[in-house]
């Protein structure tokens, strides 16, 4: 075990017993126990295949034909191969972050520093700001720098850097230095058992900020080409990855190096009646709710996957509303300042006159991710599809 990954497992455990200490005290006291007796019947086993379960049903894209060749990947696999295709191909590119010379917690670049070399990829202190610091410097300085903060929860003490160093350099040097080489990659999202420091979306924190772009893909095949786009990209980037995709996503995905343009959105599904709008995970969750859609309520979904959060693709989704009147937007992320809005806000003052109801938005509810009710909080198909039917009877 390394050390940063000795460390979270000593605050995760900190954390849940301080959790369960609370849970005794005063008026919470009653309530736990309240809930423990809920169930008496429950086997520790149930509760574990439960908590495994997806909440969706992955749903692979068809094959690619024309990047040329292709071979099976899950997402992690999809994300070693747009590294290492950038590792071969550009002599300044560096890769680096806690433990990734050992092949990082979700084994994204297992194989890397072997084939490459130390001085190419290589771990960092457990310290966020100073990744991310090092990669500005190095991008600066003229490389291509890939940073990885190990879990996009940890995200925030590097957020100063990011937001006052990284997004605005190109400006306040007008144009003289930048430091558009830089993308910092981040596992994201729900997983099943994260609880409240290994799930979070926190996508909308930087869709505040000019000068970054921020971008989230929903398979292996959109993970290595916008990846790919990212690095490429003169505009220092985020790249979020769902974390719960890594092995559960599988497809054909070429193996040379191919790009997909940012900040453009994907009609993945074409209709009528209801435009569903959503990025990562949730993409194969409103797939599934599409289907049920047509064959409960013979409703026509028209579903886009967002894919670049910063800048959005705001034509395509307007596009889509004004054709279908009504429009449904859903994420893992609480609502309240959830991107959600912002779409929401835009077709609202693009769209109002071809709008035949109110926008929907199905979101993660304003509290801390939960552990033992992560099912209750995920927005999963029965309340996106619960939402459509309010929309359709509005």
């Amino acid at each position: 075990m390394t050390m940063a990954a000795a460390a979270r497992f000593l605050l995760r455990g900190a954390v849940s017993k301080a959790s369960i200490a609370n849970v005794n005290v005063g008026a919470q006291s009653s309530f736990g126990i309240t809930l423990l007796s809920l169930s008496p019947k429950c086997s520790s086993k149930t509760k574990t295949q439960r908590r495994n379960a997806a909440h969706f049903t992955y749903h692979p894209d068809p094959v690619p034909t024309e990047y040329g060749p292709t071979t099976k990947m899950n997402l992690f696999q999809s994300v070693t191969s747009a590294l290492d295709n950038t590792l071969a191909s550009d002599p300044t590119a560096v890769i680096f972050g806690e433990d990734v010379a050992f092949g990082g917690v979700f084994r994204c670049t297992v194989g890397l520093r072997d084939k490459y070399g130390k001085d190419r990829v290589f771990n960092t202190p457990l310290c966020e700001q100073g990744i991310v610091g090092f990669g500005i410097g190095a991008a600066v300085a003229g490389a291509t720098a890939i940073a990885e903060i190990q879990f996009a929860d940890y995200i925030y003490p590097a957020f100063d850097q990011i937001v006052n160093e990284a997004a605005k350099y190109r400006y306040r040097s007008g144009n003289l230095f930048d430091c558009g080489n830089l993308t910092i990659r981040a596992p994201w999202g729900c997983v099943g058992h994260g609880s409240l420091y290994h799930s979070q979306s926190p996508e909308a924190f930087f869709a505040h900020c000019p000068g970054i772009k921020v971008v989230i893909p929903r398979g292996p095949v959109q993970c290595k080409g916008l990846l790919l786009s990212c690095i490429a990209d003169q505009n220092p980037c985020i790249f979020f990855e769902p974390k719960i995709l890594y092995r559960a996503a599988v497809e054909q995905v070429p193996t040379e190096a191919y790009t997909i343009p940012l900040s453009q959105a994907e009609v993945i599904q074409e209709g009528s009646d209801v435009t569903l709008v959503a990025w990562g995970t949730q993409i194969h969750v409103l797939m599934e709710v599409a289907n049920m859609a047509q064959e409960k309520l013979g409703v026509s979904c028209e579903l886009i996957d967002l894919q670049t959060i910063l800048p959005w693709d705001t034509e395509t989704v307007c596009k889509s509303v004004a054709k279908t009147g009504r429009l449904l937007i859903s994420h893992e992320a609480p609502i309240t300042g959830g991107f959600a809005a912002e779409i929401s806000s835009t077709v609202q003052e693009e769209c109002f006159l071809n709008l035949e109801a109110p926008i929907a938005r199905v979101c993660g509810y304003d509290t801390p991710f939960p552990h033992i009710f992560e099912p209750f909080y995920i927005p999963d198909k029965w309340k996106c599809f619960d939402a459509i039917k309010k929309l359709i009877s509005y």
